[in-house]
């Protein structure tokens, strides 16, 4: 299936069938469009036990929401944040989240697991980010940190499980 350019990223969004918000062209490349960092993010507890991960498995429960203009991910330490753009695609379309190269330079991991976004999809991408490097890294809101591929598929089809309309880290 095709993975869209900037000039068909721009169609379809002109149809309709991509939407981002809030959007500004200058975020877009040859063939993907950068998001930005929020300042809504999750950090792990410290714990004590293993946690059995399973069907039933509640990361939230593990993990305590906060909010700040910047974070510091210690080396081999894993957060969850969220862009300050949604994104929604309608029932042809779907997309991959990726992280930049100039991060990944560092050891900063955007994406760890799980970038592929389903059709149908209307939230706010949430982003697993690691610390590979040896030395902690301060993130700031605003950043341009990821960015979003689109392509085409064949045939329709609609993701409705429990990420499609996400909203928070």
């Amino acid at each position: 299936m095709p993975i869209l350019t900037k000039s068909e990223i721009l169609k379809a969004m002109k149809k309709g069938k991509i939407k981002i918000s809030p959007f500004s062209e200058d975020q877009l490349g040859p063939a993907s469009v950068d998001l930005t960092l929020d300042n809504k993010f999750r950090v792990f507890k410290k714990l004590k036990g293993i946690p059995d991960i399973n069907d039933s498995f509640d990361y939230k429960q593990l993990s305590d929401p906060m909010v700040s203009d910047s974070i510091i991910i210690k080396p081999q330490e894993t957060i969850l944040a969220i862009t300050k753009e949604r994104i929604t695609l309608s029932d042809d379309i779907c997309g991959w989240l990726e992280g930049r190269s100039k991060f990944a330079r560092m050891g900063l991991l955007v994406h760890i697991s799980a970038p592929f976004m389903q059709p149908g999809i209307s939230n706010y991408p949430v982003l697993e980010i690691s610390n590979m490097g040896k030395v902690p890294m301060r993130l700031h809101s605003g950043t341009r940190i990821c960015q979003f591929i689109f392509q085409k598929t064949k045939g329709k089809a609609k993701y409705t499980g429990h990420f499609a309309a996400q909203t928070e880290p």
